[in-house]
């Protein structure tokens, strides 16, 4: 009963997804590869990210359901099953795991919230009410939890101790006019998020605007990031100076090296794997990036989505290894 009211729920971001799709594929049945990992029994997909280690986190996007798998042993599993504890529809979108805290924090989508479990057990450890609209994918700085809404130029600050209680929502509206949608029912704006510069500064992607952005996390100025254009940018990585996008609908990854002071980035190679079907987030493990794929291009829905491996950067691209983190 649950699960069925949660994909009504959902049909409708699924229907969106399926038109900026460029084409019907049937789903495959063949064996997958070494370099993905199934998540075993998910029914969607959407977020992931990197746990202790090489442990990572994926959320089944229709139920809210977190996996956990190992990219070590190619391994993924149900972690947390959220009907067992809530009987109410919940998303699972983009996710971040926080360290300190042990906690993973989860973008729940059409629900206006924002999850919170723990990551060693699985329990709940919170809901939180952040706005109507599409509560799209989420960050972790040192004070707490930083969530996009794809339908309104905001951005949610849940302040987090260092217990792990949960502090009231702050909203930062972003300041840059060209942020907000025309048609927000029909267009996607603020997506992918991650801190940078040791959380003193926000990078998000803006789908519609094809583009990223810097915000101060203290006044909302947000100033475009001076860019080849990102068709489908989706979610997004950054470690120093070498941001990685997520262009699902392209089956790509764009790596970028940003200027030192975040105003501009160069595009230094563009990552494609055969076995990408609409990749949307993206985790990084030292030289290894893990995206999963959402496949919202295949007709009629799969039965198997997956976790895909790729170089984090190819050496015949840049000869520096480590320049870009610096």
């Amino acid at each position: 009963m649950r699960r069925t009211a949660h994909r009504r729920t959902a049909a409708g971001l699924i229907a969106l997804f399926a038109l900026l799709a460029p084409s019907a594929i049937p789903a495959s049945a063949s064996a997958p590869p070494r370099d993905v990992i199934v998540l075993d029994g998910a029914n969607s997909a959407e977020g992931i990210a990197e746990g202790r280690g090489t442990a990572f986190y994926a959320g089944e996007l229709m139920t809210g359901d977190i996996f956990r798998g190992d990219i070590r042993d190619g391994k993924a599993g149900r972690f947390i099953d959220v009907s067992t504890f809530d009987p109410n529809p919940r998303m699972a979108v983009g996710l971040k795991y926080d360290e300190r805290t042990n906690l993973l924090f989860v973008a729940g989508g059409g629900t206006g919230k924002a999850f919170v479990y723990d990551a060693e057990t699985g329990k709940d450890a919170g809901a939180v009410d952040l706005a109507p609209g599409f509560i799209n994918d989420v960050t972790v700085t040192k004070d707490g939890a930083w969530f996009t809404n794809s339908k309104r130029p905001e951005l949610y600050f849940v302040p987090v101790s260092r217990s792990g209680k949960l502090g009231k929502v702050e909203t930062r509206t972003l300041n840059d006019p060209t942020i907000a949608l025309s048609d927000p029912a029909s267009q996607f704006g603020l997506n992918g998020i991650a801190s940078a510069s040791g959380g003193k500064v926000l990078i998000v992607a803006h789908t519609f605007n094809e583009a990223v952005y810097t915000v101060d996390p203290e006044t909302g100025d947000t100033a475009k990031i001076d860019t080849p254009a990102l068709p489908y940018v989706d979610g997004i990585l950054v470690k120093g100076r070498t941001l990685w996008a997520v262009q699902n609908q392209q089956d790509k990854i764009a790596r970028i090296r940003l200027s030192g002071d975040l105003s501009s980035g160069k595009l230094k190679e563009e990552i494609t794997s055969k076995n990408f079907d609409v990749p949307t987030t993206l985790a990084r493990f030292g030289d290894t990036l893990a995206a999963v794929n959402a496949k919202f291009n295949k007709m009629p829905p799969p039965t198997q989505y997956e976790v895909v491996l790729v170089p984090a950067r190819s050496h015949d691209h840049d000869g520096s290894h480590n320049q870009d983190e610096d």
